[in-house]
């Protein structure tokens, strides 16, 4: 009698997958609180910005199909009247941020690098205190004791570099120009910079930075060459950071600012543009029907500008993929 062959037995035992897949770590009630929440306010920023931009464009469309005649100021239509405020704006905040720029990285790498352990924490600690200055306060110094301080500075400017265009003369005989608010607007913006560019700084992996010195780098080079770039897009998102506190400044531009009407790239004479924020501080109190309409429109160029100009730092920022400070 024969006997059928043994079936060959599966060296691997066969598992029922259906049971695992239903298997979920157990939701504790802190878990669940803290992901909901999570998505409630980054959900709840999402719905404030929409709505912001949803009331200035509701508000704004009366000033678009307006009457010239009824805008006050306006030669001959919204944009004619927006276009210098524009202009001033971005000029004011351009000028502070090249003066700021240089002067926060200077400093951030001096707290970073080269100052002692004690001296650099008092120094942390003043910049932070001078980033909680309320703007009126600048606006007081900016008005009282800078411009006629620098006044008599700009007169030798003019004697000296009058042949440059933008610093010709005649000089504003009080001092109340666009280079001196663009003076108040960057040290406004300092100490955010300085102060975001410090962490950054810090951040640095210390691998680096001890690999440049053991191949015989000077500490200034090692920061040319392991320090600067890694912190290239945290100096970029401080920097962002810094120019929109300075274009949407208002009571330090409207209490320094001499405004005259109009656009000129001119900075020591008395013909100087207005700014957007500071135009809306000043008119807005006597703003009456369309000429509310024509401050929110002009509001909402202004919010464009500042959400224009993060993408933009955004965008260059994610061209760099390694890790940073900014992302």
């Amino acid at each position: 009698m024969t006997t059928a062959p043994p079936k060959p037995v599966d060296a691997k035992p066969t598992v029922d997958a259906a049971p695992l897949a239903q298997i979920k770590a157990k939701q504790r009630p802190g878990d669940v609180i803290f992901s909901t929440s999570t998505i409630v306010a980054g959900g709840l920023i999402l719905a404030i910005l929409a709505l912001v931009a949803l009331f200035l464009i509701v508000q704004s469309i009366p000033a678009f199909t307006a009457d010239p005649a009824e805008i006050k100021g306006a030669p001959s239509s919204f944009w004619a009247y927006v276009a210098p405020l524009v202009g001033g704006t971005i000029w004011a905040a351009f000028l502070a941020l090249v003066m700021a720029v240089p002067v926060a990285i200077g400093i951030a790498l001096f707290i970073s690098h080269y100052a002692p352990r004690r001296l650099a924490a008092g120094l942390g600690y003043v910049i932070d205190l001078l980033a909680a200055v309320p703007s009126v306060v600048f606006g007081l110094w900016g008005i009282t004791v800078l411009a006629p301080f620098v006044q008599p500075f700009y007169s030798t400017i003019v004697d000296i570099f009058g042949w440059i265009p933008i610093l010709a003369g005649p000089v504003s005989g009080t001092g109340r120009t666009i280079l001196t608010v663009a003076i108040v607007l960057a040290v406004m913006i300092l100490p955010i910079i300085t102060a975001l560019s410090r962490e950054v700084f810090l951040q640095t992996p210390r691998l680096h930075e001890e690999a440049a010195l053991a191949l015989g780098a000077t500490r200034w080079e090692m920061i040319q060459m392991a320090v600067l770039p890694f912190g290239r897009p945290g100096i970029i998102s401080a920097s962002m950071l810094g120019l929109g506190r300075a274009l949407g400044e208002t009571m330090a531009v409207a209490m320094v600012l001499s405004v005259s009407g109009g656009f000129s790239f001119d900075l020591l004479k008395s013909t100087n543009p207005s700014t957007i924020a500071a135009n809306i501080a000043l008119n807005f109190p006597e703003a009456h029907g369309v000429g509310v309409n024509v401050l929110i429109a002009s509001g909402l160029i202004l919010f464009v500008i500042t959400l224009v100009v993060n993408s933009i730092a955004r965008y260059i920022i994610n061209r760099r993929k390694a890790f940073s400070g900014a992302n």
